[in-house]
């Protein structure tokens, strides 16, 4: 299926590695022109050429931290210089403190902080300096990265829930502002996905891993690609009438019928 978006320019955030690398990868297959932001600058400048080379397309590495303003302003005049702003963009943020604890083992305020400056603060400085860039347009799509345990609170993950709840709030007051404007903000919240391309303390344990796999009623993990393509087609012009929604990817495990 044409999904009706080649030639349009995507900012990915959070875009070095992990998901955000393969949403970026996603979109481009589907001729997306990519900006691509992450603290890595060299690492960022490699998943950018390696993004031209297979599919085609331009993509352009700013190097930033998505919790500090002036590098926010920086990637806004980037953008719009090079496309006066984005057509899509897709909030992708770093994860909550390691290691994962109990709710009233969460006593660190560093570790609240940290929470809250990376996966909401983060997200609202990026909207409220580079959404305005999209309304001009008359055409835009939104896509926030949260998790399905906001919707189905998962074992140790109240440091996490808390602030993604938050990024659903935000995205759905959003949803309702700008969608006269012709741009829709949704969101996609998955669980249990395989994190094998991950390293050290982020990666589950085989243990882990499989006890994870009988919280779904398919018996095994999600794929990249299932949460990528998710992505992909909220991008789409078929999915113009969707916002102001979550997407579940998480294989059946939250049990609630709305």
């Amino acid at each position: 299926m044409d999904l009706g978006i080649a030639g349009k320019t995507a900012l990915v955030t959070a875009s070095s590695g992990g998901m955000g690398k393969n949403i970026a990868h996603a979109l481009a297959a589907e001729g997306v022109n990519l900006v691509l932001f992450a603290r890595s600058a060299d690492t960022l400048s490699a998943v950018a050429a390696e993004i031209a080379q297979k599919h085609g397309v331009k993509a352009l590495a700013v190097a930033g931290d998505m919790r500090v303003a002036a590098d926010i302003d920086r990637l806004a005049d980037v953008l719009q210089k090079e496309c006066g702003g984005p057509d899509i963009l897709v909030l992708n943020t770093g994860r909550a403190p390691n290691p994962i604890l109990a709710v009233l083992d969460e006593t660190d305020e560093a570790r609240w902080n940290e929470a809250y400056q990376t996966q909401l603060w983060s997200d609202i400085l990026v909207v409220k300096r580079i959404v305005p860039l999209m309304l001009g347009k008359g055409w835009g799509r939104i896509i926030a990265i949260t998790s399905a345990s906001v919707k189905e609170p998962m074992h140790n993950h109240s440091l996490s829930t808390v602030f993604r709840a938050g990024v659903t709030a935000y995205m759905k007051h959003l949803a309702n502002e700008i969608g006269n404007k012709g741009v829709t903000v949704n969101c996609v919240a998955p669980a249990l996905i395989d994190t094998s391309h991950r390293s050290g303390s982020a990666a589950y344990s085989a243990a882990d891993t499989e006890k994870r796999k009988k919280l779904t009623p398919l018996g095994r993990a999600g794929s990249q690609s299932e949460v990528t393509g998710t992505v992909a087609f909220l991008a789409s012009m078929q999915a113009g009438f969707i916002t102001g929604s979550t997407i579940q990817v998480e294989g059946g495990m939250v049990g609630a019928l709305v």
